[in-house]
């Protein structure tokens, strides 16, 4: 499809640039595609009435690491500054990266990491990477002088936390993003980005959904630096997806297939959470359990497999995140959506407000 097909104009002041406090305080835009009136505003904490007793929510439980790393690149006597932001781990001691500049990046160049990477002080303990493989769009792969919780460690010390360019761009990260960009339930280390339709739930309105019997099981998508880059291309077919991480469980998939065979609904919250489970799901729409990486592409004309509702934030225009919008709604229908979200004064992005999408249902042969 022609990527211009997902594209709309957003106001700047429509980018949140905070989260709403309390968090479950945002607004909620409810989707439903087939119904004579399809567009409904509420709250956040209107989705414990939005669903019912017997539905499953699907949360990721990834968290956050500080990813965006400062240093200098070193050629013979010649040094320069870089910044490096890791995307995907690929073993012990490498991570595909995105370097910015890149261009003058070499192969077989060292690259070291410190507050003070600039000075002439010893180099023992300083975190290195060496560049082992250049790819497209300024993406690296880097081997590190250190190796698994050692190499943990020094990124922690060392690295920023890697708030969107969109948010970043207009503020300095700060303490307070510390709390307000990781989930309540972020427990599993490794994403660079937060799976951010997460970040409305308040142990207040997990308890209530609790009370309304509505299950809780958890899946980790490590959410990578590839999520914030725009489709470059004119055609959805010639877009390459960024692979990112994940697993569902067995014990999970057994659960959410037992919900299925109850007659409830499996209910992702967030993107991330759908594109696993839909990798996860066979034709018949059975989940299996699933570890390794998915570079699921989803577009209109995808036919899901698994998942009845959508909890998501409002997404950057020709996105992949818009594509798998309107592939679960519809087109025209997310275009519907998204004129009525910017007219009514909806947050967007990442600190912003939440949409509920009933899956449209599918269009006859």
């Amino acid at each position: 499809m022609n990527v211009d097909l997902f594209d709309f104009d957003l106001p700047e002041d429509r980018i949140a640039l905070r989260p709403a406090s309390p968090r479950d305080a945002a607004r909620l835009l409810v989707v439903r595609p087939d119904a004579p009136e399809p567009l409904e505003d509420r709250g956040i904490r209107d989705l414990v009435s939005l669903l019912q007793p017997g539905d499953a929510l699907v949360l990721n439980d990834t968290r956050v690491i500080p990813s965006r790393l400062r240093g200098r690149r070193y050629r013979g006597a010649d040094s320069a500054r870089i910044e490096i932001m890791l995307h995907k781990r690929e073993s012990e001691d490498r991570w595909l990266a995105f370097a910015r500049p890149a261009k003058k990046l070499a192969l077989g160049e060292r690259v070291v990491f410190d507050s003070d990477a600039a000075s002439n002080a010893c180099e023992l303990g300083r975190l290195q990477a060496e560049v082992i493989h250049k790819g497209e769009g300024g993406e690296v792969e880097l081997q590190f002088s250190l190796t698994g919780a050692y190499l943990d460690e020094a990124i922690a010390r060392l690295g920023e936390l890697p708030l969107p360019p969109y948010i970043a761009g207009k503020r300095p990260t700060d303490s307070a993003d510390t709390a307000d960009y990781q989930t309540n339930f972020a427990r599993n280390d490794g994403a660079v980005a937060a799976p951010t339709a997460g970040l409305h739930f308040t142990p207040e309105l997990l308890a209530a959904l609790d009370a309304r019997g509505v299950s809780r099981h958890f899946v980790t998508l490590h959410v990578g630096a590839g999520t914030f880059l725009p489709v470059k291309a004119d055609d959805t077919d010639d877009h390459r997806m960024h692979a990112e991480w994940g697993t569902v469980s067995s014990e999970t998939a057994a659960a959410l297939n037992a919900v299925k065979a109850k007659g409830g609904r499996i209910v992702c919250v967030g993107t991330t959470s759908l594109r696993l489970i839909e990798s996860a799901a066979v034709e018949d729409g059975t989940i299996r359990p699933f570890s390794g990486d998915t570079a699921i592409f989803i577009t209109p004309g995808y036919r899901f497999r698994a998942v009845d509702l959508l909890m998501t934030n409002f997404h950057l225009p020709r996105s992949t995140l818009f594509m798998l919008v309107s592939a679960f709604c519809g087109l025209d229908m997310m275009k519907r959506v998204y004129a009525h979200a910017i007219a009514a004064n909806y947050r967007f992005y990442s600190y912003g407000d939440g949409s509920l999408l009933f899956r449209a249902a599918p269009a006859k042969a």
